[in-house]
C-alpha cells in the first residue's frame, strides 16, 4: 500500500494505482496539460472509496510507502483503466534486424507486387 499525497491530502492506495498516477501525472504535466482523473482509495474508517484529482502542470503528486497489516484491496482495473489513457508513457515500437548467427531466411517484403487473398 502506498500513501499518495495531494494538495496538502493524503490518501491510501495500492501501489498499482499509485505507480499508475504517479507515470500518468509526469506525462501528462510533460505535455503541458491537466486532467482530472478518478483513484479508488480505502479511508480511514478502511472502507473503498474514490478520490478525485486534477493531475498534471502545477499539480504535484506524492507517493510513499505505507505500512499496511490488512489484505489489500484489488484495484487493479483502476490501475489499468490509468495505464490506458491516451497520454500514459508506452514502449515505442522499433525495428528488430534479424540474427546474423541464424539460418532463417529474410523475408522479402515486396510491396510492389500485390499478393492473392
Amino acid at each position: 500500500m502506498r500513501c499518495v499525497t495531494y494538495a496538502g491530502e493524503t490518501v491510501m492506495t495500492t501501489d498499482d494505482v499509485a505507480a499508475s498516477l504517479i507515470e500518468l501525472t509526469a506525462a501528462v504535466a510533460k505535455e503541458g496539460q491537466a486532467e482530472a482523473v478518478s483513484i479508488p482509495i480505502v479511508t480511514d474508517a478502511k472502507k473503498v472509496a474514490q478520490a478525485e484529482l486534477v493531475i498534471g502542470v502545477g499539480n504535484d503528486v506524492l507517493s510513499a510507502p505505507l505500512e499496511w497489516d490488512d489484505e489489500e484491496p484489488d484495484f487493479t482495473a483502476a490501475a489499468e483503466e490509468l495505464r490506458t489513457h491516451r497520454l500514459f508513457p508506452r514502449a515505442r515500437l522499433r525495428a528488430v534486424e534479424p540474427d546474423p548467427g541464424t539460418d532463417d531466411e529474410p523475408i522479402d517484403w515486396d510491396f510492389d507486387q500485390p499478393t492473392q487473398a
